[in-house]
């Protein structure tokens, strides 16, 4: 049986939704220190321009080394209002954003006390639009030597890192994009750019069938 650690992640990339597919039992890490400018509170889209980063602002912990499950979300900024504009701008002409925004408005609408529970949430809420049914569950302890059967993801898939540097085994997939002709195939960005882009053949793309 193939195991993987992963990060906890907003609207994680591309190369993080092949994981849930490719391994039989994923562990989303709880234990971790918190660390700024990572996935676990950023996602990448495709704006107009090019590609938009979007934060999730956090309560400052207490403790430099705080443990991700115990990150609260702030409310500073009104950044639910933000997020949900950047992404209804960016994907409001895509094939499948009206079909799929209702389900994705509520997280923009309800308040999460806890970073977690709301990647969590949405990262659920993501695989039952793709239909696939992976085996995930948080860790119960911060975790330092693997077996060979397990792989640890949670400091390589990273904004401020080469995918193709860390991850040899990820290649991805070229699928219709929005402003594709004005920006190029940009590689990688949130899942979401390929749910609202591709529909029902997301899964497809992931597995590297299409």
């Amino acid at each position: 049986m193939k195991t993987v650690y992963l990060s906890s992640a907003y609207l994680a990339p591309i190369e993080y939704y092949t994981k849930l597919l490719g391994y039989d039992k994923i562990f989303i890490e709880q234990h971790d220190h918190y660390v700024k400018q990572t996935y676990r509170n950023r996602c990448t889209i495709a704006a107009p321009d090019g590609e938009l980063a979007l934060s999730i602002p956090t309560v400052k912990p207490d403790t430099p080394k705080c443990p991700l499950r115990d990150i609260r979300i702030s409310d500073h900024g009104n950044w639910r209002h933000l997020h949900w504009n950047a992404l209804s701008s960016a994907y409001n002409h895509t094939p499948f954003f009206e079909y799929y925004k209702d389900d994705f408005c509520p997280f923009y609408e309800k308040k999460y006390e806890f970073l977690v529970d709301f990647n969590e949430d949405l990262c659920r809420l993501v695989c039952s639009l793709i239909d696939i049914q992976p085996d995930m569950e948080r860790t119960t302890a911060y975790k330092t030597s693997f077996t060979a059967n397990e792989d640890d993801f949670r400091e390589r898939i990273h904004p401020k890192k080469n995918f193709r540097e860390e991850d040899p085994q990820f290649t991805p997939q070229p699928y219709y994009q929005v402003f594709q002709e004005r920006l190029g195939f940009l590689p990688n960005l949130s899942i979401v750019d390929l749910l609202f882009n591709m529909g029902p053949e997301s899964v497809l793309v992931l597995k590297g069938r299409l």
